[in-house]
């Protein structure tokens, strides 16, 4: 294949803001930090060393030694906990939701992206410590976005209801969705080792945070990765005061909003409400609602006093969760963090948030769009170079593709640009010539060109039609490439689960990934397995 990327712009996957971020456009500068360029951590080190709340560190590495007290970790992972402790150490943190059996591939490139850029870190800058933190969204609730993933254009889902934050749901009835899956991965040796790893995670856990830890620790453990869960009594009590005044003044709603108005030409990725947080249980997760002088909860009959439900935050802040909006400041306040990677999706709702981190007076992270990646046999390769297709060809919509191939296989030009230029420039002379003579002849000289211009239009889309035809067979061909790549003419890396390249690659899926990607090229990799 002529190359081996394509930058993130030419994709055609991201939306404008995101082009216009990775493009540095001015317009931009005021929502955001720093640019992720691996000069600019040094600067973010010296403001979060100096901003950060270093008594925190003691409280997180208490609560990460006991999350990881039932499991089995590296030694790096272990050292990582520990340098925690210490003020010289800063996270870089991907966040996740908790799909069943890490949903989508881009679970695996969003936590090597933070893993390959901590390495690049510790490089540059040696005389401090990079730990990357895979934040579990253990609090959200929304259990239909998290309950399924595909293997090989099959859907599997996990049929129950939960209506609590997920990270608490039991695994109960996970042994027979296991028996169904495991049919369709057959017997390979790598098979058996996918079976293992779903028993071992989802059968010997009781509850979906645990599951997902040990099975991201069974994948990156080796790396260092910490996995984090935020739903915890220890670490919302450093957060209390922002909770509080989140209640009080509603400083978030005030802020975003007035930094939405200013991305009135872009697709708003959320919007705040008046209180940015949850009441939660283990079976409930409900907005708070402020209305007449009562704090409420939304879809219950509880209801509190000011005094009740500041209250009920000093005594129990665990019940007390994070929206969209808050949650990121929560991160930014529990870690010593640096920079927070995240889908396009992801860091354009981070562009809405830096006057209100401002407001709150926390450094606001470096934001990265995290790797992506097309993954590819050699079978495909070949396939491709026989019919001479590139990879921008394979990035373009199905219809364009097929149309342009059409035109260059074609035996004889069926672009007729060239003709409609020199209609054009005929009619041209003959504008000028009625202007001389009788002006009243323009609007019959302009039906004619107009007519005459549709003729060959409807000339050219006839021609086009007749060489699809004649084409067949290889303008088919072209496509089911297409469709092999890009499923449901959709991104692989939001459609199909690790485990159907896993049965064919084994580890050597992770390791070659962990090789070959590098975050801070902002590039859309094309990797062969």
């Amino acid at each position: 294949m002529p190359n081996d990327c394509i930058s993130y712009q030419k994709s055609g996957y991201f939306s404008p803001l995101m082009n216009d971020y990775l493009d540095q456009n001015p317009k931009l500068k005021s929502l955001y930090n720093r640019f992720p360029t691996l000069e600019n951590f040094e600067a973010q080190i010296a403001e979060k060393h100096a901003n950060f709340n270093h008594n925190n560190r003691t409280n997180l590495v208490a609560v990460l030694q006991k999350q990881y007290a039932e499991i089995e970790i590296s030694h790096l992972t272990q050292q990582n906990i520990e340098a925690l402790k210490v003020e010289n150490t800063f996270t870089v943190t991907t966040g996740h939701q908790l799909n069943l059996f890490s949903g989508p591939l881009y679970f695996l490139y969003k936590i090597i992206s933070t893993i390959n850029l901590t390495a690049e870190l510790k490089v540059k800058y040696p005389a401090y410590n990079f730990v990357p933190i895979y934040w579990m969204a253990t609090e959200d609730h929304d259990f239909e976005e998290i309950n399924y993933f595909n293997f090989k254009g099959k859907k599997f889902r996990w049929n129950r209801t939960s209506t609590g934050p997920v990270g608490r749901l039991s695994t109960e009835g996970l042994d027979d969705f296991l028996e169904i899956f495991a049919q369709e991965l057959g017997s390979s040796t790598n098979a058996e080792t996918l079976k293992k790893l779903f028993q071992e995670a989802y059968l010997n856990h009781n509850n979906l945070a645990d599951a997902t830890r040990f099975l991201a620790n069974s994948l990156f453990g080796s790396e260092g990765l910490v996995i984090i869960d935020a739903d915890e009594a220890e670490l919302k009590q450093n957060f209390i005061p922002y909770i509080k005044e989140e209640l009080l003044q509603q400083t978030a709603y005030k802020n975003v909003i007035a930094t939405t108005e200013k991305l009135t030409e872009y697709n708003i990725q959320v919007n705040p409400r008046e209180i940015n947080l949850f009441y939660i249980e283990d079976n409930l997760r409900e907005r708070i609602v402020f209305e007449n002088a009562k704090y409420k909860i939304n879809n219950t009959k509880l209801e509190f006093s000011e005094s009740e439900i500041l209250a009920l935050l000093e005594s129990n802040p665990e019940k007390f969760s994070p929206n969209v909006i808050m949650r990121p400041l929560y991160q930014e306040v529990i870690l010593p963090n640096l920079c927070y990677i995240g889908g396009g999706g992801e860091i354009a709702y981070w562009l809405e948030l830096k006057s209100f981190f401002d407001a709150a007076q926390v450094s606001f992270p470096i934001l990265l769009v995290r790797n992506s990646v097309l993954l590819v046999t050699e079978k495909q390769i070949k396939k491709a170079k026989k019919l001479d297709v590139s990879w921008s060809d394979l990035f373009s919509k199905q219809e364009d593709l097929i149309n342009t191939k059409a035109k260059i296989l074609s035996e004889f030009d069926i672009d007729l640009t060239m003709l409609k230029k020199q209609l054009q420039t005929q009619f041209s002379i003959l504008n000028e010539i009625t202007t001389k003579t009788d002006p009243s002849f323009a609007g019959a000289v302009k039906a004619q060109e107009v007519k005459q211009l549709k003729g060959l239009e409807n000339l050219e889309k006839r021609l086009l039609k007749a060489e699809k035809i004649k084409l067949k067979d290889t303008l088919t061909r072209i496509a089911d490439l297409q469709n092999e790549l890009f499923p449901n003419q959709g991104l692989q890396e939001r459609q199909a689960n690790f485990s159907e390249f896993y049965i064919e690659s084994g580890n050597k899926l992770i390791s070659k990934l962990t090789d070959q990607l590098q975050p801070l090229e902002q590039r859309f990799d094309i990797i062969s397995l």
